[in-house]
Formats: structure tokens, C-alpha cells, sequence
């Protein structure tokens, strides 16, 4: 939990913070108004010149702020330079830190996106995910916890690792499965009745 002195210089960063020539969001993150996949460049992203839809731009993307543009993260923690967008998002009743990475490898060769991970593991849970086949329901992620513990997820499958040694390996319950394979039909359905792809 923060203390006020906290919030309010969270605050007064956020209000600073504008995202210049950054636009890794437009690139990592999915956008289903615009038929765009997670990992792929948005076909009206141009470069340093920005949005070429700006004015008219979905509603997800005139709410969306990443965590650096909130003022949650370290004013060189910004996305283009750590190679990941760093948000939190609630899953069930708990919150945790996701990191998008930029490509494959990136959290591992970015000492800023580790080190922001470590203010953040002791708290809540930490999801690594990168931008390579989004289309794979079973495409591998990371789930960093306290006290050294890592999950490696890869479909109903978790390998569990302390300090880098794997310590166990186990199925998801059948409830979880089941619940999992529940929330891939019905995403697939929902991205065919809009003819998007998802991420």
C-alpha cells in the first residue's frame, strides 16, 4: 500500500508524462476495433509522427495508459526504452503486474523491466508475456512470485522453479482446465462474431 506523500508524487508525475515518440503500445497490445493483432505494428502507427487516425481513433485506445503513463513507474522506465508495457490488470479478486514484452527475450536482456519486476514480485504476482504467436492458446508465459518462486505456464501445464532450479511440475486441476478450455471457446466465438483476432 502507498502512503499519500506517495500517491501525490505518483500523481504529479502522471500529469507530467506525455508519450512522445513511444508508441510500443500501438505495436505489443491487441486491438479488436481495428482487426489488429497483439505483436503485430497497427497499420496506422507512423513512427515518430504518431497515429495517423488520431482524432478518430477507437475508445480503447484514447482510455488506455500504460503504468508509465500513470506515473507508476521511474520517468526512464518509459516503454520504448525498457522493451515492454508494463500495466496491471485484475484476474479474479487479485491484481497483478502483466509486462508485455516487446519481443521474445526482452524482460531477460532489460535490466530496467527486472528491476521494476523486483519492486513489484513481493507484493503481487508478475506475468511476463511476449508478442510471438499470439494466436497459440497454449503459447508459453512467466509468473514471477515472492521470495525467488517462478512458474513457467505453457498450456495446463506449470513448471514451478526457486533461485532457477525447477522444484515441481503439475497439471492444472480439472476445474481450471475445464474453466480455461470454457474461456478459449468463448473467446474464439466472440473473436469470430467480430472477425478480429485476438491476443
Amino acid at each position: 500500500m502507498t502512503r499519500p506523500s506517495e500517491d501525490s508524487e505518483r500523481t504529479g508525475r502522471a500529469k507530467d508524462r506525455r508519450c512522445g515518440t513511444c508508441s510500443l503500445c500501438c505495436t505489443v497490445l491487441r486491438v479488436d476495433e481495428l482487426a489488429k493483432l497483439g505483436g503485430r505494428d497497427c497499420i496506422h502507427q507512423r513512427g515518430e509522427r504518431g497515429c495517423s487516425i488520431h482524432a478518430t481513433r477507437p475508445g480503447i485506445c484514447r482510455r488506455y495508459q500504460c503504468l508509465w503513463l500513470q506515473g507508476g513507474l521511474e520517468d526512464h522506465e518509459r516503454p520504448d526504452a525498457t522493451r515492454g508495457v508494463v500495466d496491471l490488470e485484475t484476474r479474479g479478486l487479485s491484481i497483478n503486474l502483466l509486462i508485455h514484452e516487446a519481443e521474445p527475450g526482452a524482460f531477460d536482456a532489460s535490466e530496467p523491466l527486472q528491476a521494476i519486476a523486483a519492486r513489484y514480485r513481493e507484493s503481487m504476482p508478475v506475468r511476463i508475456r511476449d508478442s510471438a504467436d499470439v494466436l497459440d492458446p497454449d503459447r508459453p508465459f512467466r509468473v514471477l512470485l515472492p521470495q525467488g518462486v517462478e512458474q513457467h505456464v505453457e498450456g495446463e501445464w506449470i513448471s514451478v522453479y526457486r533461485d532457477g532450479v525447477q522444484i515441481e511440475r503439475w497439471r492444472q486441476p480439472l476445474s481450471e482446465r475445464l474453466a480455461r478450455r470454457a474461456r478459449l471457446w468463448w473467446e474464439g466465438r466472440r473473436l469470430a462474431r467480430k472477425g478480429a483476432p485476438g491476443s
